[in-house]
């Protein structure tokens, strides 16, 4: 890995040091041009993918109960990526510098990109039986998600959103939607459900093209999670207003976040998901947004 790419994916890491340094909130953050350089040099095409395998690993090794216990997982990952693609842009027009605005379009790209990745691993593998394009797997796909899901996006989300189209020149709700993107979505929950699935799938030697691009898709996130953590950091430097703009978010979405972890179905406390319990999850999540606000400065 280059020394940009270590740098970026500090939070990220198996590295004691650096996780260390992390926890006390000592990080070195790329910069805005860093992390667009970054992008072009970190490219991959959905198209390279031959789910063929997966297919046969999907129908024939995964029986039909953990089929079904893997589909939260992954709906909310497919159903996820276009909702964010679809909300990118408002944030991305209301940033306050160029620099910042082209690496967010770069962002946007990503996402279409995930959105791309999931379509043609449920398409090709036949995870929705009778689907037949994009728009009725993801109306299937809904059917997957639970109701904290829909609160954290629909509302929490496009709320701040559709403010920020409203009103570009609205900086505390730019710093409140981005905290909630970058920091919560991306940052605490996404990664959390990246590290696990592919951990899962790993151990059990299913899915390897799946596998591969959603590593892929990691690798996007971490790097939208570092022009987060920098961001972030810039504002609540350069006035308390944002630093409080961020608690707020926190203290608000915290708790719909927390239940986007839970399964619609799940009602058993002892219940495993991907090989870990419900506390593992939950605590992997927390340790993620908190080396993040630790480097921005908040405990």
């Amino acid at each position: 890995m280059s020394s940009i790419a270590a740098r970026e994916d500090f939070l990220a890491t198996s590295d004691p040091a650096l996780q260390e340094s992390a926890d006390r909130g000592e990080a070195k953050l790329l910069s805005y041009r860093d992390l667009y350089l970054l992008w072009e040099r970190q490219q991959w095409s959905t198209q390279d993918l031959d789910f063929s395998r997966d297919r046969t690993d999907w129908h024939e090794r995964i029986d039909p109960e953990e089929r079904f216990q893997r589909m939260y997982g992954l709906s909310a990952f497919f159903i996820g990526e276009q909702k964010v693609a679809d909300e990118l842009g408002p944030i991305m027009r209301a940033c306050p510098t160029e620099e910042q605005r082209i690496f967010l379009c770069t962002q946007i790209a990503d996402e279409a990109r995930h959105v791309q990745f999931f379509d043609r691993f449920y398409g090709e593998v036949g995870v929705l039986e009778g689907a037949g394009d994009l728009a009725s797997r993801l109306r299937e796909t809904e059917q997957h998600v639970n109701e904290s899901f829909g609160q954290l996006f629909e509302g929490e989300l496009k709320r701040r959103v559709d403010r920020l189209a409203a009103d570009p020149s609205d900086t505390e709700t730019l710093v409140e939607a981005v905290t909630l993107y970058h920091m919560i979505i991306e940052g605490a929950l996404a990664l959390t459900g990246q590290h696990f699935i592919i951990d899962y799938n790993t151990q059990q030697g299913t899915l390897p093209a799946f596998v591969e691009g959603f590593e892929k898709v990691a690798r996007d996130e971490h790097r939208h999670i570092a022009f987060g953590v920098r961001f972030l950091t810039d504002m609540a430097n350069e006035d308390d207003r944002y630093r409080e703009a961020i608690q707020r978010t926190l203290a608000e979405t915290l708790p719909i976040a927390d239940g986007v972890l839970e399964p619609p179905w799940a009602e058993d406390e002892d219940l495993e998901l991907f090989g870990v319990s419900r506390d593992d999850t939950h605590a992997f999540a927390a340790q993620c947004l908190t080396r993040r606000l630790k480097v921005i400065g908040l405990a």
